[in-house]
């Protein structure tokens, strides 16, 4: 460590960074689509992804991603128009993204599993005319669909089997034929050949980074309805820079990162899209999460990165044929989306020898802004400590002013180069969620000690408030997780007469485990203090996920207000 940083007066958390790493960081100032375009010229043979067996070279996707600029450029699309992608992990998303990036639009993401109303509503609100999408009838049918009730007016129809190997392509059409859409090209829908059919040559556009809005990133955000955070080109290419910084050393030859979390993902966009680019590595991309097929791919493609959910891991840990696929590839792998349990984490480091580490993050700063470091994995149940060039405050729940002690709970404030310059077409949100135009307001609920690791207790409306006190699930559903029969658990509020609010948690089983709710209520009591205690517990074969594989508290919230009603 240098004198100088010795005399520095350091945030607490700087104490934590490995000696080789500085937490002064300035915002980079470089439009995202350069993350590409780097390691596209400095190494152009080198495979950027593989889709389903079939490898693309830096190369092809650079070209791919040109043809599509050149190819919106000459539909009139120009500087600020927002295109949307409606895609899983793909070959096309990479250049989709990427080539509307460098014509100067703004990408605008969808989820393909989207109702047609959730579709309908985010098409309206982001104002867009045109839709990348997939020839798979039950994603495209719902974009087609759309054309009738929005502003959308074209489809660009990317080809799944045209994105496979020659031989898997025949196959899927003889086997699975009866998946894709009847599609003729029309003044609606454009096929992708046809829109890449170009020289790849596009006008080449004048890209302020700190302005110009790179993505419309749809989230719930902290309050209301969901709203697309305005992420700069800046903000997503600070982050993918801070992030790549955060792993420290990487293989000079490229890594391989596992990608089964989906792109439109935020935490997935940059953890696995931007950071693999960044460092010029090897993406072995899947449509989607099949727990098998991950296994697979980790026996057989040897990755070394792998970014994924807490309930992903908890999978693999509970394969029942963990112990047939060599997982020792794995190097560093990265829990976002969700709270990562300590038993979770220390069951799969256990498995697999990789550092398994939690990092915290939302669409609104792009998304990573904390996590435990890579070098010694950083402190149990907690999200990890600032990202460089990050700021967070920890702040007093009744007076969002003042910064409370460490070790005291409060509301957590994030400042840094990867916040959102605020919500699209919603300045009242913006105002109660962007401080000063620099602070987001977070509502979510920890406290930070001494050495700058911050540890989150809950978000402010998830709190169970039951006899006057504030009592935290994730510190409930810790005590579940202790428990060896216990796979998932969900802690939720529902109501009684005489405290306002009680616990009450949603437990899966481990297959094959055999435990009463009085045994597991006698276990978890013993790690809880008595205002903590469930009031019950119901036992599910399984427990409802969001389309990305976290635990989701909202359905059963839903149907504990439904039964209420009812009785």
């Amino acid at each position: 460590m240098t004198n100088a940083r010795k005399n520095m007066k350091p945030h607490p958390w700087e104490k934590s960074y490995p000696d080789d790493m500085n937490w002064a960081f300035s915002a980079r100032s470089k439009p995202v689509h350069h993350l590409l375009e780097d390691s596209a010229t400095n190494h152009p043979d080198r495979i950027c992804a593989d889709f389903l067996g079939r490898e693309y070279s830096y190369s092809d996707i650079m070209k791919m991603a040109n043809q599509v600029a050149k190819g919106l450029q000459d539909m009139g699309l120009k500087h600020g128009d927002s295109i949307g992608l409606c895609l899983p992990n793909c070959p096309y998303y990479i250049a989709a993204y990427f080539g509307a990036l460098k014509a100067g639009c703004t990408v605008v993401n969808f989820n393909p599993l989207y109702t047609q109303e959730e579709l309908e509503y985010q098409i309206n609100d982001s104002k867009i005319r045109l839709m990348f999408t997939l020839d798979v009838a039950a994603i495209y049918d719902k974009v087609k669909e759309s054309l009738e009730h929005t502003a959308l007016s074209k489809i660009v129809v990317c080809s799944l089997p045209g994105a496979l190997s020659t031989i898997k392509s025949i196959l899927f059409k003889l086997f699975k034929g009866k998946e894709l859409a009847n599609i003729e090209e029309d003044a609606n829908n454009i096929l992708f050949c046809n829109l890449i059919s170009n020289d790849g040559k596009p006008q080449e556009v004048d890209i302020s980074p700190s302005n110009d809005v790179a993505l419309l990133q749809y989230t719930g955000g902290t309050t209301g309805v969901p709203k697309g955070a305005m992420l700069t080109h800046e903000n997503v290419y600070s982050n993918a820079v801070q992030v790549c910084s955060w792993l420290g050393d990487v293989d000079e030859e490229g890594e391989t990162f596992l990608a089964v979390i989906p792109f439109f993902h935020v935490f997935a966009m940059t953890a696995v899209m931007n950071l693999a680019l960044r460092t010029a590595s090897k993406i072995v991309m899947f449509p989607r999460f099949n727990l098998d097929d991950t296994l697979k791919a980790i026996h057989k493609n040897k990755p070394t990165i792998f970014p994924g959910v807490p309930t992903i891991f908890n999978a693999i840990n509970n394969h029942p044929d963990i112990l047939n696929y060599n997982l020792s590839s794995l190097k560093y792998c990265i829990s976002g989306g969700a709270t990562l349990p300590e038993k979770v984490r220390d069951t799969f480091v256990n498995r697999t020898g990789c550092k398994l580490v939690e990092g915290y993050g939302l669409s609104e700063c792009s998304p990573v802004a904390t996590c435990n470091p890579p070098h010694d994995g950083g402190k149990p149940n907690s999200i990890g400590i600032p990202l460089p060039g990050t700021v967070v405050e920890i702040r007093d729940l009744e007076n969002n002013e003042k910064c409370v002690k460490n070790g005291e709970r409060g509301e957590v404030f994030i400042k840094g180069p990867q916040v959102m310059s605020g919500y699209w077409g919603k300045e009242e949100a913006t105002k109660e969620t962007l401080i000063n135009g620099e602070w987001l307001k977070t509502g979510d609920v920890g406290y930070m000690d001494e050495d700058g690791y911050i540890f989150l207790t809950d978000r402010l409306k998830e709190i169970i408030i039951t006899s006057g006190y504030n009592v935290y699930p994730r510190v409930i559903e810790e005590a579940f997780y202790k428990n060896d029969h216990v796979e998932e658990v969900i802690v939720i509020a529902i109501p009684d007469d005489s405290k306002g609010e009680v616990p009450k948690a949603f437990v899966k089983l481990k297959k094959d485990a055999h435990i009463t709710e009085k045994e597991l209520l006698k276990f978890v009591k013993s790690h809880l203090n008595p205002i903590e205690k469930p009031a019950a517990i119901e036992f599910r074969d399984e427990l409802p996920k969001t389309l990305i594989g976290k635990l989701s508290k909202k359905e059963l919230i839903a149907e504990e207000k439904e039964k209420r009603k009812n009785s």
